[in-house]
């Protein structure tokens, strides 16, 4: 199924002669130029829409480009994942309801939740509907989602074409883990494209995680932690082990008892990826134990920018010497509250910078001369422009590696999920500043502005993440490319995955062995014991019997 090119330049016929050896030498040379082994292949792909797409999206174009053939799995309501595309081909999945992710309103109306209860300030009570909402989304997204595995195990014609497909492998995302289901129905290796699981950060449920040093998801902390951030560290450690247990993984698991049986354990599956390609590098991320089938891409979206188109370099250029600044809240969220984004305009009324601001929603009433609201921008080729001067972004992993890539300081103003840990990954490097979206005024915001802009450390900083991030044997990119087509060409990994995800928990942390220990040290300590008692009771019994 794999042919090699070579391979198939070498069998051209060599009718004409000269036409003939003109083909073979150049099957040769091209032959020479890629890597050993590369081979064509089909590669089924499962996304996760959204910014995640955008990923994934790229890593389906290069391995196209490979000469691979590439097969999305997408549901019909997907508003990113497009049903016709030149370097794909498409398998369009209808759900008895749409996934929540899937619906462009979804992130708005969440977040509108999330900073009115912030806004109540801290307490049980905050805390307690904070994580109500989160349990309910989490629950709605992942009972959905498990549909689009009901759908397709249930369509036999379905399977049939993909078992007859013969696939060499199935990329995955694994925030919604349906494709783990398909793979192993249909036997085939795995790779994952991959931060985030069911259960949160990946390292946690493929490498070890001491709590001492390393932040739990969801928790923003260094991994300088003191002794209260280390117990709250252990009890969000706990309470996101719980949420998964009893609101994430039941559709999921019920699944697998449904066409697996009880033999087969829904975790195991999710852990035994044979590659996973971490969509973070320690550039960013705080160092922590890892494992020898974990991958490090952070960044492979980034490339060197190119001209801006001539509206935007007028605008730019207009800035003179004061250069401008970008905001941008991703792919997510279309718009803040206009109570939000007024104070926002506000604070850029009051500086001499031109701003590019990526917004959808209201448009600010008090929104300033020097302010340019555009529905889309090329981020990566303004973040490369020299006239930049600070980056406003909300904290997703694909913004933060742009500034990092570029040399960007940034401004966070982090929203959802995983984007105050980000920031706080940049703040605690010095690159960045954050500010709170619930407690925003355009007071606090213009003071914070003016910091990431004339404090020279926040520059030199973020200076010095680019070099170490740019200084690698070679691109992001082309790593997750090799591993990729490494997987392909030996049907797997095994070799580099630990068998420590089947063990019980008690063979993990060794508890049966320091409970053997321990028996055999209390026999022992019993043992010592009853004989020196024995011995002073006969001893007793002697010298009173001489007494006698």
């Amino acid at each position: 199924m794999m042919s090699n090119f070579s391979c198939l330049c070498s069998e051209v016929s060599l009718m004409g002669s000269f036409q003939g050896l003109s083909l073979l030498l150049l099957g040769a040379l091209v032959s020479t130029l890629l890597p050993p082994g590369v081979q064509s292949g089909k590669i089924l792909v499962f996304p996760v829409d959204g910014s995640h797409w955008v990923n994934m999206n790229l890593l389906v174009q290069s391995l196209h480009a490979r000469g691979h053939e590439m097969t999305v799995v997408r549901t019909a309501t997907s508003w990113y994942v497009k049903e016709s595309a030149a370097h794909y081909r498409s398998i369009t999945v209808t759900l008895p309801q749409a996934i929540d992710i899937e619906e462009e309103d979804f992130f708005v109306n969440f977040l509108k939740k999330m900073l009115e209860i912030k806004k109540q300030g801290s307490s049980v009570i905050t805390f307690g509907k904070f994580y109500w909402e989160m349990m309910t989304g989490l629950y709605n997204i992942h009972q959905k989602a498990s549909m689009l595995a009901v759908e397709m195990f249930n369509n036999q014609t379905l399977m049939k074409e993909l078992r007859d497909a013969q696939y060499d492998l199935v990329l995955i995302d694994p925030g919604l883990p349906v494709g783990v289901l398909i793979a192993h129905e249909l036997k085939l290796p795995t790779v994952y494209n991959v931060r985030w699981i069911t259960s949160g950060e990946g390292h946690f449920v493929v490498a070890p995680s001491p709590w001492s040093y390393v932040p739990t998801s969801g928790y923003a902390v260094p991994d300088k932690m003191t002794f209260r951030q280390r117990a709250m560290n252990i009890f969000y450690y706990i309470l996101n082990t719980c949420v998964d247990e009893f609101v994430v993984c039941p559709p999921y698991n019920r699944l697998v008892d449904r066409y697996f049986g009880p033999d087969v354990n829904f975790y195991h599956l999710l852990q035994g990826a044979d590659i996973w390609l971490m969509r973070v590098d320690f550039d960013f991320e705080f160092p922590r134990p890892t494992m020898p089938n974990i991958i490090y891409i952070g960044g492979f979206q980034c490339k060197p920018s190119k001209p801006l188109p001539p509206d935007l370099e007028e605008f730019v250029q207009s800035s003179g010497e004061h250069g401008f600044i970008l905001m941008s809240l991703g792919t997510l969220v279309r718009g803040l509250p206009v109570e939000i984004t007024s104070e926002i305009a506000a604070a850029f009324a009051q500086i001499p910078q031109k701003v590019i601001w990526k917004h959808v929603g209201e448009r600010p009433k008090n929104l300033a001369n020097n302010t340019l609201l555009v529905d889309w921008m090329p981020q990566n080729d303004l973040l490369g422009h020299p006239k930049i001067k600070a980056f406003v972004a909300h904290g997703g992993t694909n913004g933060i590696y742009e500034a990092i890539y570029h040399g960007v300081p940034v401004l966070g103003l982090p929203l959802l999920f995983d984007q105050f840990e980000n920031v706080l990954r940049l703040e605690t490097r010095g690159a960045a500043k954050v500010v709170d979206a619930a407690r925003i005024s355009s007071q606090n915001f213009l003071e914070a502005v003016k910091e990431v802009l004339e404090n020279p450390s926040y520059r030199t900083n973020m200076k010095q993440l680019s070099d170490l991030h740019l200084d690698k044997p070679m691109h992001p990119l082309d790593t997750a490319i090799f591993w990729t087509e490494f997987v392909m060409r030996h049907k797997g990994a095994s070799h580099l995955r630990t068998q420590s995800y089947k063990m019980p928990w008690f063979s993990y942390y060794s508890v049966d062995v320091l409970c053997f220990v321990l028996a055999v040290l209390l026999l022992l300590v019993g043992t010592v014991v009853g004989s020196l008692r024995f011995l002073c009771l006969r001893l007793c019994r002697r010298s009173k019997t001489k007494q006698e």
